[in-house]
């Protein structure tokens, strides 16, 4: 199992503490000199806060150990989903990338529940933050997670994989990011956000929906705000119904893009957050869609009678005058 290593240059530590109070997970401590030291190297889960956050780059986090145990290997795995529906998944995908003109493949989403066998499907090396996980996903990796591969405490709590640390509990880490003004809008924040029961699940899974083995719960496209208007235009085809978005810009991936659709069975928009952007390769004109997976029909088809017309006809600006 992949470890970390921490380790302080003296040389560049201007002894501010700023890495003991970021740490979500309580693993660094102030030496008597006043030098951070990994006072609980195995409660680190190599999120690499600490490091971003001293002005001096003095601190390093190294994953050490052996990257490939795998803690689950004797464990009889999931059967894989069956062909057929795997076509059919896969056709969605083709139909609706081919209309909106998505650069990026959807994203199958599944949530693993506490008593379910695990998908056969490697885990990375090294630990992930769920949206760097989502976001080799849309390039085409497969990815199983268990809790001790993430990289984001906030979001193994918020999938009911593990507690929640208390300066997450409590929102104090958002305050020291300068994301809320005080701890009473921190908390606000945290306790509007749905989360899963602790212990209900035992990992995330992420593949590109035409590989998935296993069927989505929920799944995520990735687009301009110009093809997110579509895809919401591809669900209204038929109904002209009128979408309720909820999002924030806290906990984009994990709630906005996950949790929401799959806990209200709707669509949801979301548009990054600081996590997500901070900590993976997200342009800044991208934004997102998780949409519950009995929709994916109801869109493609949608997508595609749009396709037709509407959409050539708005891109190629029918109703700008020629300029003379």
């Amino acid at each position: 199992m992949a470890d970390y290593k921490i380790t302080n240059d003296p040389a560049r530590c201007v002894k501010c503490g700023l890495c003991v109070a970021f740490c979500p997970c309580y693993v660094l401590e102030e030496g008597p000199d006043g030098h951070p030291f990994a006072a609980h190297p195995d409660q680190c889960v190599g999120c690499t806060t600490c490091a971003g956050n001293c002005p001096r780059r003095a601190l390093t986090v190294e994953a050490i150990g052996d990257a490939t145990f795998d803690p689950y290997a004797d464990e009889p795995r999931a059967e894989p989903l069956d062909a057929a529906r795997r076509e059919e998944l896969a056709g969605y995908q083709r139909s609706i990338m081919a209309s909106l003109g998505l650069r990026w493949q959807p994203v199958a989403v599944g949530l693993i529940a506490a008593d379910e066998p695990l998908p056969d499907v490697p885990m990375p090396p090294e630990n992930l933050r769920f949206c760097q996980a989502m976001m080799a996903a849309r390039r085409g990796a497969s990815i199983l997670m268990p809790p001790h591969r993430h990289s984001c405490p906030d979001g193994t709590s918020i999938f009911g994989m593990t507690g929640v640390p208390e300066k997450l509990a409590t929102g104090e880490i958002y305050v020291l990011f300068h994301k809320v003004v005080d701890a009473e809008a921190a908390a606000r924040m945290v306790a509007e956000r749905p989360t899963l029961p602790p212990k209900s699940r035992r990992a995330t899974y992420v593949a590109p929906l035409d590989a998935t083995v296993r069927e989505p719960e929920v799944v995520v496209f990735t687009g301009t705000p110009e093809q997110m208007m579509w895809l919401c235009m591809s669900m209204s085809y038929y109904t002209g119904h009128r979408h309720d978005f909820h999002a924030s810009g806290f906990n984009s991936m994990c709630v906005e893009a996950v949790l929401l659709p799959l806990a209200n069975d709707e669509p949801n928009i979301t548009f990054g957050c600081y996590g997500c952007r901070a900590a993976s390769d997200i342009g800044e004109d991208m934004m997102f869609m998780g949409v519950p997976t009995r929709l994916l029909p109801q869109i493609a088809q949608g997508a595609a009678e749009l396709a037709k017309k509407a959409i050539p006809d708005s891109r190629n600006k029918i109703y700008v005058p020629p300029i003379m």
